[in-house]
């Protein structure tokens, strides 16, 4: 039974239950278990020495230091290894893994300021919010059930000695001894040959001194160094708006916010900006969680004793600010501050925000006006509501309009000086031309390829649609088609794979944006065309060649001459072959243009002589496409033969029955 209360005046030091013993025991083990190692005479396991004197030698005089005479029977032991009594190592360690890291509850007014910020997005059951209050996640790395342990070795000098603390006493010179003294509860330390000290209520600043001042009335030429063992536990009590409200075992050095967040936080209801340390009948201190996060102040954020109250209050008036702000988040307002204030907590507008207005939401006005706009040299003196929802807007997710922005055009090929350009609004063609120096002799005014950005967009939106509707049209070609016999079937399947290859093929093509320019062919002059921003303008040299390519002998490019014609090139590449759908052929020329034989014919299923006499002008290319539905002599005996055999069998019947 004496032993019991002596552990228990030790750890406890105001009279704590088994059960505190043993929370302050397992922290100890723990904060062992990091690396800080028992009965270093430097005292740097948890704290540093403030005042202490070094001499040559100090090392191999600590190493052979002894006990100068075992303490009286009321007194702890001092040695190193029986002071390890007082520490409980039969622990086994906390497994963090098994342990759940939860966020606290979203409250109803973040689930709304989300909806407001994500309105196209479907929010899933239990699924985590984008915008969350500001210090919610503070609590992110707390376990719930897991013990607070104080990992810093630091001792603030105004801290101050009291029952329960370890005091790490090295001295050396004329007497040398390392010892361990426990506070007892009248607040002494008891030194062999020296005798007790009251230590308690001793800054921690001054501690080396008051021990140095007692020991010199026993002992000359000496030095000592004082540091701080094994600290006492405190109980606190969190209440009010707490996660988790209850008693606590913390650490010494244990402050109002690592007593909040071991008790897992304000809840959803509870405040982060009035967080109240009450003493006895007194309120010791406020603490803002705000100026912690946003400033980095721990002005407020003072050391709690044995029995203090930490009491959060509820939470007050909460705004949201979303859209093009630093940080997206709900935040608590005091009195008297505005939307300047809310602004600055969201870290300010983001770099590609609208800077000039702010829109606000209100919650009580959502049936009659709902949003207005306030322009931010008014937000100082604009008081918000509570539920109020800020939303900052972005400039660049914004259309502008084309009339009043600058164009940036690249010009390219048979200028005097090709390069990217910037012009002012309502630029034409002929000022980009003018501002690359002018064409070259050597330019081919007619084949300029003029591309647009936004003209390629629509080309491959309509491209794309365009897949769509023929992939739609062979799909259903291929399943309303009536197969009768194996080889149909086989047919029906190569179809259907070359159907699948070409659409493939036609998906690799991107459309480029030319838009083409109508100019006579021997123009020098191009359009006055308005430019628009991305514009590319590739003036080419004179061709020296007419292409003929397809279904022809001898495809290839020929060399231009003045006054001769389509039929002339298409002699020379020796003509359509027997495949050919001469009917079909085109000429494509250099502006873009398409000239087909379709066009010209009259009659017939050739080429058309209006096509053929066709003047050949630079950069034509003449094409002569394969026929595609091609049906062989032995096809069609083949199917006569199978309808002849039919129609025989059926006049054989018919005679049969009516004989």
């Amino acid at each position: 039974m004496h032993s019991f209360r002596t552990h228990q005046s030790v750890i406890g030091g105001v009279g704590a239950t088994l059960k505190d013993c043993f929370l302050v025991s397992l922290a100890v083990l723990t904060l062992l278990a990091a690396g800080h190692a028992v009965g270093q005479i430097d005292g740097t396991r948890l704290g540093t020495p403030i005042a202490s004197e070094s001499v040559p030698g100090r090392e191999e005089a600590a190493g052979n230091a002894v006990q100068l005479r075992q303490p009286g029977p009321g007194a702890l032991p001092t040695t190193r290894d029986q002071g390890a009594a007082v520490r409980v190592r039969d622990v086994d360690p906390i497994d963090l893994r098994a342990l759940e890291s939860v966020l606290p509850e979203p409250s109803e007014f973040e689930e709304y300021v989300n909806r407001l910020a994500f309105p196209n997005e479907v929010q899933r059951p239990n699924s985590p919010l984008s915008i969350r209050r500001l210090g919610a996640g503070l609590i992110t790395g707390q376990s719930k059930g897991a013990e607070a342990i104080d990992y810093s070795p630091l001792v603030p000098p105004d801290y101050l000695i009291a029952s329960g603390d370890e005091i790490v006493l090295s001295i050396w010179g004329s007497v040398d001894a390392e010892l361990r003294l426990v506070v007892d509860r009248s607040g002494r330390i008891s030194v062999p040959r020296v005798g007790t000290i009251m230590v308690s209520g001793v800054r921690y600043a001054d501690l080396p001194a008051a021990i140095s001042q007692r020991v010199a009335q026993t002992f000359k030429n000496f030095q000592l160094s004082v540091s701080l063992g094994q600290l006492r536990g405190a109980r606190v009590f969190v209440t009010g708006f707490a996660v988790r409200p209850g008693a606590y075992t913390v650490s010494a050095l244990s402050s109002i916010a690592s007593a909040v967040v071991r008790a897992g936080g304000p809840s959803a209801s509870g405040s982060f900006r009035n967080i109240q340390l009450r003493r006895g009948n007194a309120l010791v201190s406020t603490l803002d969680f705000y100026d912690l996060l946003l400033n980095g102040d721990r002005s407020s954020d003072k050391l709690v004793q044995a029995d203090d109250v930490i009491h959060i209050g509820p939470i007050g008036l909460q705004v949201g600010v979303i859209g093009s702000v630093n940080r997206p988040a709900v935040f608590e307002l005091k009195a008297g501050e505005t939307m300047a204030d809310a602004l600055r907590m969201a870290g300010g507008f983001a770099a590609v925000a609208d800077t000039t207005r702010l829109s606000v939401e209100r919650v009580d006005e959502r049936t009659t006006v709902r949003v207005v706009q306030i322009d931010t040299s008014q937000a100082t003196s604009v008081e918000l509501r509570n539920g109020d929802v800020l939303r900052a807007f972005s400039v660049v997710t914004l259309a502008a309009s084309l009339q009043r922005q600058n164009k940036r055009v690249r010009i390219e090929g048979e200028v005097l000086k090709p390069g990217d350009y910037v012009l002012p609004a309502q630029s034409s063609i002929d000022d980009a031309i003018r501002a690359a120096g002018g064409l070259t002799l050597g330019a081919f005014v007619f084949g300029t390829e003029f591309t647009r950005e936004s003209v390629r967009q629509t080309q491959q939106e309509n491209y794309e649609r365009v897949l769509r509707n023929l992939e739609t049209e062979l799909s259903l070609s291929n399943s309303t088609q009536r197969i009768t016999n194996r080889d149909e079937a086989a047919a029906q399947a190569g179809r259907s794979s070359a159907a699948t290859q070409l659409i493939e093929r036609l998906r690799n093509i991107k459309p480029t944006g030319r838009v083409v320019l109508q100019i006579p062919p021997d123009s020098r002059d191009l359009p006055n065309l308005v430019l628009e921003d991305g514009d590319r303008l590739f003036v080419p040299p004179v061709p020296t060649s007419v292409g003929v390519f397809g279904s022809v002998f001898n495809a290839g490019n020929y060399l231009r001459e003045d006054g001769r014609t389509l039929a002339d090139y298409l002699r020379q590449a020796g003509g359509p072959k027997r495949g050919a759908d001469a009917g079909s052929s085109f000429v494509l020329r250099a502006n873009g243009t398409v000239i087909s034989n379709l066009q010209e014919k009259t009659w017939g299923s050739g080429l058309s002589g209006n096509f053929e006499q066709l003047p050949a002008l630079p950069g034509d290319t003449l094409f002569v496409p394969e026929e595609l539905d091609k049906t062989t002599f032995v096809q069609y005996a083949k199917d006569w033969t199978q309808i002849l055999a039919q129609f025989a069998l059926g006049v054989a019947a018919f005679v049969t029955l009516t004989d």
